[in-house]
């Protein structure tokens, strides 16, 4: 199953607030909205990608509470962009500074903020070139480090901003480089 986009634009627009309530009324159910507006329904992941999910972010909630540097999210986690487009990545983190200045509402409700670092791991039924364009949306958005991890390629696509995309082949670490300071992610997880 692969992401269902609907374009509801012509007959109506949902409002920030109508498409927050639309999440909360349907958690079951995972949305994200494209900057032209769309609806966009995820499929849940399978059992494999949502194990080494978990693994990942692991390692990120660790380092950062010895760090205490930022704030991780997970996959559940909706953010504003500032070109309006709605969305979760699997992993996300923003430094503490830059999250501390929004208000207690707009932390709890969908936060209109670009992440510093967004991770997204490619489930079986992604498309290569829609989770690329995603990819370059976060960055175009002011996401300054972003990882495109592609299990079956055993490929890592490194996003930065005003650079090119930097292709690894089955690497077996990461580095959170000068964005997510003395982290280090070991992939033996994700490829096993």
């Amino acid at each position: 199953m692969t992401a269902i986009t609907v374009n509801f634009n012509s007959i109506f627009e949902l409002t920030d607030d109508q498409f927050y309530q639309l999440c909360r009324e349907n958690p079951d159910v995972k949305f994200e909205r494209n900057a032209n507006g769309e609806l966009i329904i995820m499929p849940p992941t399978g059992g494999e990608t949502g194990n080494r999910n978990i693994e990942i972010a692991a390692d990120f909630v660790i380092w950062n509470r010895k760090t205490k540097l930022g704030v991780c999210f997970d996959s559940s986690t909706c953010f504003k962009l500032p070109s309006g487009a709605k969305r979760s990545p699997d992993v996300a983190w923003i430094r503490k500074d830059r999250w501390d200045t929004l208000t207690p509402e707009q932390k709890e409700k969908f936060p209109p903020i670009a992440p510093d670092f967004v991770l997204e791991l490619m489930s079986p039924t992604d498309i290569l070139q829609e989770t690329q364009a995603k990819m370059q949306e976060y960055i175009d958005n002011q996401v300054k480090l972003g990882w495109l991890i592609n299990r079956k390629a055993r490929q890592v696509e490194i996003y930065h901003q005003g650079k090119e995309v930097e292709v690894l082949e089955s690497p077996t670490e990461l580095s959170g480089e000068d964005i997510l300071q003395g982290f280090l992610l070991d992939l033996q997880i994700v490829w096993e």
